[in-house]
């Protein structure tokens, strides 16, 4: 636990708060899932092999994220639809373009229900014009071909000449003559370039049609390459995942964001909040909610026991960290604050100071809900203190540990509240009761162009809640 939060901490637990003082904790997440938890083996060979994405989580993140979910035997219009949803294009000028479409394409119509998303990818780059045929099966090399556009990669692909094309697809019985050079091109860069995956190519080989398993594989590949899939640091059954996050928690610094934190400096002096916290979205995991916990401490060397506990007890999980910066009042009879690479202070004119701490989150999207709803037990009995000086905890274990989920697991869970204030890809949060949000939103208000605010309700563990 950092030296300020450990502060803090340590002057408000002995005193008996009513939930009604939720606030009185710095804005740091919580919450979690439940389950009985027991040592099992180490990380067994299974979960060692498991850290390799599946065509179903690639199926189910599309699912969760944008409500995408393949026919059996997916048509182009289909793929296409679906590749303009995840990218989130929406023409904002269809209507006076219907013209351009009808002119554009032979076959789809403004009235066609793949209209726009054809006008949007034609726009990217990623189709060309004349005959669409959206009705027709989605072979699994145009597939291919319309992935590697999507990506971004299409300079690469044009950029292979007839006899490296055809290198690539010799083992596919496929040349620059059966597809001509641009095709081939495009076919020979995807497959190069890992977005058509090595248990998928007999549907290449045999020239088959596309199946929904392949088309949610090259689509979500295709929002790798975009960053626009899962971002993560590794797994907890990695081998060097503890070197990785030691790394990425010294890259990190205390986040700031000045619009946000004037506004919640202000709600701090006049004591309408009690904490805050700011976060920078370019961290975020876009893991699956279904299977995901966020965890929030202050010190590294919890981190990577917690991460090395995860394994010793055979659950397996991605890995994101997440930076954030906690800002609360620190009182003037507490002693000097003074400053370090961990935190900063500011003094405010009644003698207190403001500061500003370097936090951490980390998510976990764990292989199966099971695994999820194991994570509570095993923090209970291996990372939550009952009593001072209590033996057999991993460091830095705190009284009431913060974990949340956006998904209630399985176990004592209450539902709170978050606000947040967002400016650009900064925003600020607090956590609160849900009937406390009028207030806080009182709080947050502001004038300021681009600066909005809103507020959710997620699921904090019992032990939270009960501060």
């Amino acid at each position: 636990m950092s030296i300020p939060l450990h502060r803090l901490l340590g002057r408000l637990l002995p005193i008996p708060l009513a939930a009604a003082l939720l606030l009185s904790i710095p804005a740091v997440s919580g919450a979690a899932s439940a389950g009985v938890s027991g040592p099992e083996n180490a990380v067994s060979a299974a979960v060692q092999g498991a850290s390799r994405e599946t065509v179903a989580d690639y199926a189910r993140f599309l699912k969760d994220k944008f409500g995408i979910a393949f026919s059996g035997a997916p048509t182009k219009g289909e793929f296409l639809a679906a590749t303009a949803a995840a990218f989130r294009l929406v023409r904002e000028d269809a209507e006076a373009s219907v013209a351009d479409g009808d002119s554009i394409f032979t076959d789809v119509k403004a009235s066609s229900s793949y209209y726009e998303a054809a006008i949007a990818l034609y726009r990217e780059g990623v189709i060309s014009s004349g005959a669409l045929n959206p009705g027709a099966p989605l072979t699994a090399i145009n597939a291919a071909q319309i992935a590697v556009k999507a990506s971004g990669l299409k300079e690469l692909a044009y950029t292979y000449p007839a006899d490296k094309a055809n290198r690539t697809l010799e083992p596919f019985r496929l040349s620059t003559a059966l597809l001509g050079l641009r095709g081939a091109q495009e076919l020979a860069a995807a497959i190069d370039a890992g977005l058509v995956p090595a248990d998928h190519y007999h549907l290449i080989r045999e020239r088959s049609a596309a199946t929904a398993k392949y088309a949610a594989v090259l689509l979500g590949k295709t929002l790798e390459t975009r960053g626009e899939y899962k971002r993560y640091i590794g797994w907890v059954s990695d081998d060097h995942i503890l070197n990785e996050l030691l790394n990425a928690y010294r890259a990190s610094g205390i986040v700031k964001a000045p619009a946000l934190q004037a506004i919640g400096d202000r709600a701090l002096e006049e004591q309408l909040v009690t904490g805050y916290t700011i976060r920078d979205s370019r961290y975020e995991s876009n893991f699956v909610d279904e299977l995901t916990i966020t965890y929030a401490h202050a010190d590294i060397r919890h981190a990577l026991q917690l991460v090395a506990l995860l394994r010793s007890e055979g659950i397996d999980a991605r890995v994101q960290y997440e930076p954030r910066t906690s800002a609360f009042v620190y009182l003037k009879e507490w002693g000097d604050p003074g400053e370090s690479e961990y935190h900063e202070v500011r003094q405010i004119a009644n003698g207190n100071w403001i500061e500003y701490a370097k936090e951490y989150e980390l998510v976990f999207e764990f292989r199966s809900t099971a695994d999820r709803d194991r994570f509570d037990g095993i923090i209970r009995q291996y990372a939550k203190m009952n009593e001072a000086d209590q033996p057999g905890l991993i460091y830095g274990s705190w009284w009431q540990p913060l974990y949340y989920a956006n998904v209630r697991p399985a176990g004592d869970y209450r539902l709170i509240a978050n606000n947040r204030l967002s400016d650009g890809r900064y925003y600020l949060e607090s956590f609160s009761l849900i009937g406390q949000t009028d207030d806080i939103a009182a709080a947050y208000r502001t004038d300021e162009p681009g600066i909005t605010y809103a507020s959710y309700t997620f699921w904090a563990n019992a032990a939270f809640y009960r501060i």
